[in-house]
């Protein structure tokens, strides 16, 4: 028999030398024992992965695998499988992100206009004020039963620290703040604010800017119904020839705003959630009135107030046919001067509300109307306790 000597495989050394020297065993031995570890290898996967699936589901059977891009999740992090975290409003207004990062957050808009959820759309009422409210108990009345429909969010200076109980519509909704001077820029600012925090909240589709002096003259279905049903947003703006309106034009703003686009209005407003996007993504109209709107008399020009012209003005020039051209909100400037009247305890009563938008016509979706106001100021403290006493019969709530 002839016998066949085994040379085994030298490291470095062509391997098909060796073979030829047994061609018909030390093949298939090979196959087989890389048949046999493939399998095991196989059976091992297939078990490992049954007991995961099993246990734990498929999501970890996946991160068992091991991840297909790096994560940089935090221990214990839980990331929203819907639309919670876009749909839901902020659970405290109290953050950290400057005026910039929230302006630019705010002002996203999404491409898609329908809602993937049944969106009910909500009145978000913003309170500018100096510190307390005062007249709070007559707002949480008129709030109360609707919460569905309304949200609050409050900017007052910034060393002030509201105390509402838990159960108040006020609690918590303070918005972190800044110093706002009456007649500079820094007052709309504070607007701003109010707006792009108001915008974070998705349902949010009407913002109405009031103040610590201002009370609702209807009740809450009647605001909402009238609200809900305009085809524009009531900001005042009008172009007013006299010193007052033109007077307080700076050519130095041409060619941006131009004489003709110069607009004068009331500072207290409703807008939809377009303009208000609108407003807070805006920086080519508020620098010209940084600059050349300044309330001191300088130059030889009078003063300028940029609460007074800024909205109406930027307003005018980018969406002027969606504007109603007036205020929701009445005033008494009987008296002259600078501020509207006050009223305080001796003064309310029935008749003076029976004179709040007395003999006043308007335009409402285009067709002419009496109701012209949902609201009206200057209320002092001291009006409080009549104001609640009215309210059921004057009001409706």
């Amino acid at each position: 028999m002839q016998e066949y000597e085994i040379v085994p495989v030298e490291e470095g050394k062509d391997p098909a030398a060796t073979s030829r020297a047994n061609p018909t065993r030390a093949f298939p031995a090979k196959v087989i024992q890389m048949c046999v570890l493939l399998f095991a290898v196989c059976i091992t996967v297939s078990v490992v992965s049954i007991y995961v699936f099993r246990h734990f589901g498929f999501s970890s059977m996946v991160t068992a695998m091991g991840p297909m891009k790096p994560s940089h999740q935090a221990p214990g992090y839980k990331e929203s499988r819907g639309l919670d975290r876009w749909i839901k409003p902020l659970p405290n207004l109290i953050h950290t992100m400057t005026d910039q990062e929230l302006f630019r957050r705010a002002s996203l808009v999404p491409r898609v206009k329908k809602y993937p959820f049944n969106r009910v759309p909500k009145i978000a009422f913003m309170f500018l004020t100096k510190g307390p409210l005062p007249l709070a108990p007559l707002w949480e009345r008129f709030l109360k039963g609707n919460e569905a429909y309304y949200s609050v969010y409050v900017h007052s200076s910034p060393s002030f620290r509201a105390d509402f109980p838990p159960s108040s519509v006020f609690f918590r909704r303070q918005i972190p703040s800044q110093v706002a001077e009456w007649g500079r820029m820094s007052l709309c600012d504070a607007e701003r604010r109010l707006l792009t925090n108001a915008l974070l909240d998705i349902s949010n589709e009407w913002f109405v800017l009031l103040s610590e002096t201002c009370i609702p003259l209807y009740n809450f279905t009647r605001v909402y119904q009238y609200i809900n049903g305009s085809r524009y947003s009531f900001i005042s703006a009008f172009d007013d020839p006299g010193p007052f309106g033109r007077g307080k034009y700076n050519e130095k703003m041409a060619p941006d705003i131009t004489l003709s686009m110069w607009r004068k209005g009331s500072q207290w407003f409703e807008v939809n959630r377009r303009l208000a996007i609108s407003i807070v993504e805006d920086t080519k109209y508020r620098s010209k009135f940084e600059e050349f709107c300044r309330p001191v008399a300088e130059f030889g020009r009078s003063a300028c107030f940029g609460d007074e012209h800024y909205f109406p003005t930027m307003l005018t020039i980018q969406a002027a046919n969606q504007l109603a051209n007036r205020s929701l909100t009445w005033v008494d400037w009987s008296g002259g001067g600078y501020h509207p009247a006050t009223f305080g305890r001796e003064d309310v009563s029935e008749e003076l509300f029976k004179k709040v938008g007395q003999g006043a016509t308007c335009l409402y979706n285009d067709q002419p109307t009496s109701v012209c106001f949902l609201f009206a100021r200057k209320f002092a403290p001291s009006a409080l306790e009549p104001l609640l006493l009215l309210a059921p019969t004057a009001f409706g709530y």
